[in-house]
């Protein structure tokens, strides 16, 4: 008889202790024998945020057919280590892999498959915290916070979040905090503009790293074509070199914020606000969206250049010309191309 039966049966007799040790060899098989039940081919899981047990059990029985049932399986996890308490997310496990495998990296977050949430060059922050609240796969803790509430959780000295988050893919579990993922792009933002800022061409009409951000912001708005963006910033730096406004629309548009319809005008152009670049020197305010590295090292690395002016031929590129001459010439040229 064993020290532990001795104790809660010290004057058992020889037929009872034999009885109890058969109990608990048993009890122990049993035990062994459910947290060995293995699935029968490799298997994708996935727990949702906020999944009670019963239900992480159900979706280990149907997703990975673990031949154990679901209550069977809850009572493994509560006997276990981790008590129950396993976290959400999606999980990969091989054909063989075990109930107790399968409990203690559901408990410790292994075997997890890396979810994917990318901040697209160009965004602006009203249209990344929208697909960020609106993302099931993300504990929602910046649900509650407005722009000033970010701003101050993330210590970042700015009015204004536009700008200070770095378009990249991020990898996350599912069930992570969605503010995890501003914590992270506003970081890498950080580190890109000061490497880039120290890396800098010299002589810039760009007073801190910042501006060149604004300026960026620019840049990535007014094309989408990647060898384009360093003469695109070579004509702003022209610009402002020479103490010429900016004139870009995507500012202009920028200002106008949810009441710009899809369609800009004269009007527009006319209606003077802090981001309107027609009727005021020098760069808007903040910036106007979220720049990727590339837009950033083109603003502040532009090549020497002598043209002032480009327009849009239509087919996503740019017309760049040195005269105002060749520019109207060019205007009126794509123009009517775009109109025919």
């Amino acid at each position: 008889m064993t020290r532990k039966l001795r104790k809660i049966l010290p004057f058992a007799p020889p037929l009872m202790a034999a009885v109890a040790v058969a109990a608990v060899f048993a009890f122990g098989w049993a035990l062994e024998s459910r947290l060995n039940a293995a699935i029968p081919a490799n298997a994708d899981i996935a727990v949702p945020s906020g999944a009670p047990l019963s239900q992480i059990a159900a979706a280990v029985r149907n997703q990975a057919k673990l031949p154990l049932a679901p209550r069977k399986f809850v009572a493994l996890a509560k006997l276990s280590p981790a008590n129950g308490l396993l976290r959400a997310g999606k999980y990969r496990f091989q054909k063989g892999d075990t109930a107790r495998t399968i409990i203690l990296a559901m408990a410790r977050g292994q075997n997890t498959i890396p979810e994917k949430f990318t901040i697209v060059e160009g965004k602006n922050f009203r249209e990344i915290i929208n697909a960020l609240q609106t993302d099931p796969r993300f504990k929602n803790s910046a649900a509650k916070m407005n722009e000033a509430d970010i701003l101050k959780k993330l210590g970042a000295a700015e009015s204004n979040m536009e700008g200070l988050l770095l378009p990249e893919t991020y990898f996350f579990n599912a069930g992570a905090d969605n503010f995890s993922i501003l914590r992270e792009a506003h970081k890498r933002m950080r580190d890109t503009l000061a490497k880039a800022w120290q890396n800098r061409a010299p002589n810039l009409p760009l007073q801190t790293p910042y501006e060149a951000l604004t300026l960026a912001s620019i840049v990535e708005k007014e094309t989408g074509l990647p060898d384009e963006r360093p003469r695109i910033a070579a004509v702003f730096v022209n610009r402002l070199r020479r103490g010429m406004r900016l004139q870009t629309d995507p500012s202009v548009i920028y200002g106008l914020g949810e009441k710009f319809d899809g369609n800009l005008t004269r009007a527009h152009l006319k209606a003077d606000n802090p981001y309107n670049t027609y009727t005021r020197a020098g760069l808007p305010p903040t910036p106007i969206a979220m720049p990727g590295a590339d837009a950033i090292h083109a603003a502040l690395n532009p090549p020497e250049s002598d043209e002032f002016y480009f327009v849009a031929t239509g087919d996503g590129g740019h017309y760049f010309s040195k005269t105002l001459r060749e520019h109207n010439n060019a205007v009126n040229k794509y123009q009517r191309r775009r109109r025919k």
